[in-house]
């Protein structure tokens, strides 16, 4: 059993406690500080997060809206430019990074560090990190999901100065903004991101006049210790073990048909805890790996979701060890491409969910739909200029139903939980893009004992634009949002579009980029709902009736899923009622028949759904099959894989 590093508390409780919530509300003024100064709109709507952190770059407090992804990884980035520039350091200077293969997440995320001095002493760091909406690269939004390498990926930031002792370095600032599609928003946020940790260093000195200054870095140790205590305590509480599962992403866009499985084998022994992801597929000739410290940064967003009464800074990861194969597609090494870690890093999170709902039960959760962003530019016709416009968008979605409640409805992302929804009239404002429908999608949730979560439906048109492309960054398509002890899947993910002067809308599925878009185009897109919890069968009628009401569920899909037979009376009027007779009797029938349903020859399902008899969630929920969703056809690899799923985490949990 390992030894905590300092046993013994030496602040006194007060003065503890006081100094560990000044740390935290510390954070969360520098995200009011960015709230009020950015210049993009996607870091207005949250897609950032800051820190501070001890003289040794050990982070010391994160704010309480910080999202998830980052959470693990500022310590990282924090520590790569002490190494750089130790011995260097002078007050007033900020430092600029943005290295994924140096502990950080991707290009986009770029992270402002400003070493913070008490006279010439060093005491402690404030860090700063934006999302900026375009890095360069091949496409507008730095998105390329074909990209293989990262020089597609746009402009890779390691360590270097962009304020010397207070001077603003404008010529290195000017290149890096030169070589984005937005040089005016990136030299805005630079300038936004550096007051947030100019915020940060006055209230640190606020507290060392109050406190002194080795009353305040003695806290800095004493929250870390503390944090380290608490969660070793609970794992000692907790039996040794080890627990395993896998989730997939979709597909390899260079490879064959067949889902990529990420592999996570989990530890317990003592005090401390150990993740392997030995098993984990290679890397993939596109844009989703992850390199190690985001990686790392899942393992600690999704264990920490069990832990959420606990402050997050350094000492939570103290026990925990990562076992990550290198050049496997959660340990991607330069200079494979790794912009689109999030897919990865949601699975890995899902993962961790699912065997902590092993061991804390009462926590229980299936999974949560997944992230996806849509990112569209070009050139803005509405204004004499033509002025180069990123439309860069995310959708919330559903959480997976969870242990005696149902999911989360409409809710950010695992992966980023401190993120906003984006306002249509912001979007609309800055972009030339009108929202023409953005409500709950009825039906996306899975079905359960408690059902998950309902995701969203948004349909978008272009207005008037030039040389305008799209891409769209998702997943679940194919590796289909699932649930748990019983509980069916969601829904596949995907994108269609309708031609300026069309009635028909094509499907171009989860994954495109560079694809060309004219003025009328009108897309549209879903949110996956969470899975469900538990044997849909065992649902209370009532409370189907209630999700009937409600447009959550529709009466086909209360028969289909649920085995409830529901009546219209006035949809006015919102009457609607249960046949009790009829649905006995359904319940009965599906019972009786879903698991061989679960096994029928997929050749069959495929003449089905081209037979317009069935649809896909048809096709995922009742016959566990995943097709080519535009022409029908089997995916013999992936159903297989998919199937292995679905016996384990629902067919099982019927008998």
């Amino acid at each position: 059993m390992n030894t905590f590093a300092h046993p013994e508390q030496r602040l006194d409780p007060v003065t503890f406690e006081v100094l560990k919530n000044s740390f935290i509300t510390t954070v969360d003024q520098m995200a009011e500080q960015m709230l009020r100064t950015c210049y993009s709109f996607v870091i207005y709507n949250r897609d950032f997060s800051n820190a501070l952190h001890d003289a040794d770059g050990n982070s010391v407090a994160q704010g309480n809206y910080d999202i998830a992804v980052h959470v693990g990884t500022l310590h990282n980035t924090c520590k790569e430019v002490i190494r750089v520039f130790e011995g260097e350091m002078a007050p007033g200077d900020v430092y600029a990074i943005n290295d994924p293969y140096a502990g950080g997440t991707h290009f986009s995320d770029v992270r402002l560090v400003r070493p913070i001095f008490d006279e010439d002493k060093l005491i402690g760091f404030a860090q700063s990190n934006g999302h900026w909406s375009d890095l360069g690269g091949s496409v507008p939004g730095s998105f390329d999901v074909t990209a293989r390498d990262m020089f597609r990926e746009g402009l890779r930031i390691t360590p270097i100065r962009l304020f010397q002792a207070g001077r603003f370095c404008s010529d290195v600032a000017n290149m890096i903004a030169a070589n984005t599609r937005d040089p005016a928003s990136i030299i805005g946020d630079i300038h936004s991101q550096a007051q947030a940790t100019h915020a940060a260093e006055r209230e640190l000195l606020r507290l060392v006049a109050k406190y002194g200054r080795d009353q305040v870095t003695r806290g800095m140790e004493e929250v870390q210790d503390y944090v380290e205590r608490a969660v070793r305590k609970r794992l000692l509480e907790l039996p040794d073990g080890t627990w395993e599962t896998v989730d997939y992403i979709d597909r390899d866009l260079g490879g064959g048909e067949g889902m990529i499985p990420i592999r996570i084998k989990m530890t317990i022994k003592g005090d401390s805890i150990h993740y392997d992801f030995t098993g984990s597929h290679s890397t993939i000739s596109s844009m989703y790996n992850s390199a190690p410290g985001a990686t790392f940064s899942a393992v600690v967003a999704g264990m920490k979701t069990f832990f959420p009464d606990l402050p997050l800074n350094s000492g939570f990861y103290r026990m925990i060890e990562v076992t990550a194969p290198k050049n496997s597609v959660v340990s991607a090494e330069w200079p494979v491409a790794v912009t689109g870690f999030l897919m990865p890093f949601e699975k890995i999170m899902n993962a961790i969910f699912e065997m902590w709902s092993k061991i804390m039960p009462e926590r229980a959760i299936a999974c949560a739909f997944n992230l996806e962003y849509l990112l569209a530019g070009g050139r803005d016709a509405r204004k004499t200029e033509k002025p180069i416009f990123m439309f860069y968008e995310w959708l919330p979605g559903g959480w997976g139903g969870r242990n005696g409640k149902d999911g989360a409805d409409v809710t950010t992302a695992c992966f980023g939980t401190g993120l906003m929804s984006q306002p249509n009239e912001g979007n609309e404002r800055v972009n030339p893009t009108r929202t023409t429908e953005f409500q709950i999608k009825q039906d996306s949730a899975g079905p359960g004992k408690w059902r998950g979560g309902v995701g969203v439906q948004k349909t978008s048109l272009l207005l008037e634009a030039e040389g305008a492309v799209m891409s769209y960054i998702c997943d679940r398509e194919r590796a289909v949002v699932w649930g748990i002890e019983g509980g069916l899947p969601s829904m596949p993910h995907g994108l269609t579009i309708r031609r300026a002067g069309e009635t028909e809308a094509t499907w171009l599925g989860s994954v495109f980029s560079d694809y060309p878009v004219y003025t009328g185009d009108e897309f549209a897109r879903p949110t996956a709902g969470g899975g469900g919890f538990g044997d849909p069968l065992k649902r209370d009628p009532l409370q189907v009736l209630e999700d009937v009401i409600d447009d959550y569920v529709s009466i086909e899909r209360a028969a289909l899923d649920y085995g409830v037979v529901v009546s219209e009376i006035d949809r006015d009027l919102c009457a609607y009622e249960i046949d009790e007779a009829a649905t006995e009797r359904l319940r009965t029938e599906i019972r009786a028949s879903r698991t061989e349903w679960a096994r029928m020859d997929p050749a069959e399902v495929s003449r089905k759904y081209k037979a317009g008899e069935i649809n896909s969630f048809d096709a995922v929920r009742r016959y566990a099959v995943i097709l080519e969703w535009e022409t029908g056809e089997v995916l013999e690899n992936t159903t297989k894989q998919f199937r292995e799923s679905f016996e384990k985490r629902t067919v099982a949990h019927w008998a």
